[in-house]
């Protein structure tokens, strides 16, 4: 296995047709198709289907591809460290919609603000983080745990070879408007909640109970928001008595005193944490990026007791 195949599998896999791999690359097509079946032949697997339109990643290759391109970063970190002035620093976090995460973020890059870097932080649904996280495009996924969806994402979690580590355990809290009907309330009912409507995070195609950013969302809502985007919570929030079930970890700094946290009258917790790959270690950044998070996590959360 060289390098070179490696590029070979990503360009093929990029452009979905081996002629055209090949003339972006400069190189002949006997020659590219040559080496990848060199390749497949070496490990036993074929990493694409081949038909008239091109070629499509098989399943094994999907993943082969994940590790090629973390390869081949490496590679570019290294000749850009030891080879050129500059080196550029590469890092991917895939995570559901808090404000903590992207608090650590800024503070990820304030550190590196001295390098060449290219950085993603990416607020997917949680079926995508799963799938960045196993295919290696984010180093780090975030997302919690619940005693409804536990046993079912330990199960995909495990079949991904992922790995999952809790960052901070919390009761669930209600976001709402500081002039809603209920805010005079220390502690909200599911009951209460009732007649007003609730926001949730569209999960697409994959919308499964288990995949929900929000717990209790199997229950029956008379009133209901899907909503793609953090901001928008916040919009519909003020704009209306609506609300939305949590963590409670909402920095005051993002919204002043316009929304606040409830604490949700429920014996059930939620287990925020990060998932990783078994077969990866973690690099320097990511080993920062979690430092900063129990720093953020633990400031927020001590202002929400």
């Amino acid at each position: 296995m060289t390098f070179t195949q490696l590029r070979y599998v990503t360009a093929i896999a990029k452009y979905g047709s081996i002629s055209l791999a090949a003339r972006q690359l400069f190189v002949t097509q006997p020659s590219m198709t040559t080496a990848l079946q060199d390749l497949e032949k070496e490990i036993g697997r074929d990493l694409f289907i081949r038909n008239s339109r091109g070629v499509q990643l098989t399943d094994e290759g999907l993943k082969f591809l994940g590790h090629a391109k973390q390869i081949l970063r490496q590679m570019e970190m290294l000749e850009e460290r030891y080879l050129h002035a500059e080196s550029k620093q590469y890092f991917a976090v895939s995570t559901q919609h808090y404000t903590f995460t992207a608090s650590a973020f800024v503070e990820l890059v304030r550190q590196y603000e001295g390098w060449g870097y290219e950085f993603s932080l990416l607020e997917e649904r949680t079926e995508k983080i799963i799938e960045n996280v196993r295919t290696l495009k984010s180093e780090i996924g975030i997302l919690y745990l619940s005693r409804f969806n536990e046993a079912v994402l330990r199960k995909i979690f495990k079949e991904s070879k992922l790995y999952f580590s809790p960052l901070f355990m919390v009761k669930p809290h209600v976001f709402i408007f500081r002039d809603h009907p209920l805010a005079k309330k220390d502690t909200l009912t599911l009951e209460d909640l009732e007649p007003f409507p609730c926001i949730t995070f569209d999960q697409g195609e994959e919308n499964s109970f288990y995949y929900s950013e929000e717990m209790f969302c199997e229950r029956s809502l008379a009133k209901h928001i899907q909503v793609t985007d953090r901001a928008a919570v916040s919009d519909l929030l003020l704009g209306l008595d609506a609300y939305i079930i949590t963590t409670g970890i909402l920095p005051s700094h993002l919204h002043g005193q316009d929304i606040i946290a409830r604490p949700l009258a429920v014996e059930e917790k939620i287990t925020v944490g990060v998932i990783r790959h078994m077969d990866c270690r973690m690099s320097e950044l990511g080993h920062a990026y979690l430092k900063l998070l129990e720093k953020a996590a633990k400031q927020v959360i001590t202002k929400t007791k």
